[in-house]
Formats: structure tokens, sequence, C-alpha cells
């Protein structure tokens, strides 16, 4: 799994290639954990276009960002999903909490401009 992570604003954008599975989430909620207590970032948007493979653990990474996000008073948001991913979150009904953009900029504008 390759992590590249920018800010813009006080939004983290983590832009994830690869594999999430039980040994790459680890990595996934260290890195997120980290950097948004170094960027002091708010909100959260995950580009997950690059993500070919995601379990279980994966969803528990993702979900405990949002509760880490929902304590500090931001947002979160998927971004770029692919349809496996789409497909995961769907069926783990991970979108009724954590919404998904077709690209950034929507998902900027969502964690940004509080648009539901």
């Amino acid at each position: 799994m390759d992590l590249k992570i920018t800010k813009r604003n006080r939004t983290l954008i983590i832009k994830i290639d690869g594999e999430i599975d039980h040994h790459t989430c680890e990595i996934l909620r260290g890195e997120a954990d980290s950097a948004l207590e170094k960027m002091g970032g708010k909100n959260l948007i995950f580009r997950m276009g690059g993500v070919s493979f995601m379990d279980s653990s994966g969803i528990g990474a993702v979900i405990g960002r949002y509760k880490n996000i929902q304590r500090l008073g931001g947002r979160i948001a998927v971004a770029e999903a692919n349809e496996r991913v789409d497909q995961i979150f769907r069926l783990s009904a991970v979108q009724s909490l954590i919404p998904s953009f077709p690209n950034v900029d929507l998902a900027l504008e969502y964690v940004e401009g509080g648009k539901e």
C-alpha cells in the first residue's frame, strides 16, 4: 500500500494505492492519525481510486478515522472510489456514515462547505 498525504485548507487528503488489509491497515491508521495531529487538519478525504483490495480491517480503519474526525468536529468523505471499493462500502453500510464523491473537488465542497 502506498499513501500520499496532502493538505488543502483544514482538510487532509490521503491518496491510497494498493491493498488495505490486516497487514496494511495499521499503517493507514498510524499515518492518518499522525498527519491529522502534525498538519492540524480537521477534515479528511480518502482518495480510493487506486485501492485494489480492501477487507474488513480496512473498513475498520476508515470507521476509526470517522470517529476521530467526529471528535474534532470535522467531516470525512471518500473520493474517487472504484467500483470494488464502492460496493464494499455499500454492502457494509459505510456510505450511511461517510459520503462518497466522484472527485476530490466535490468531496472538498462537502467537508469544507458543510453541504449535505
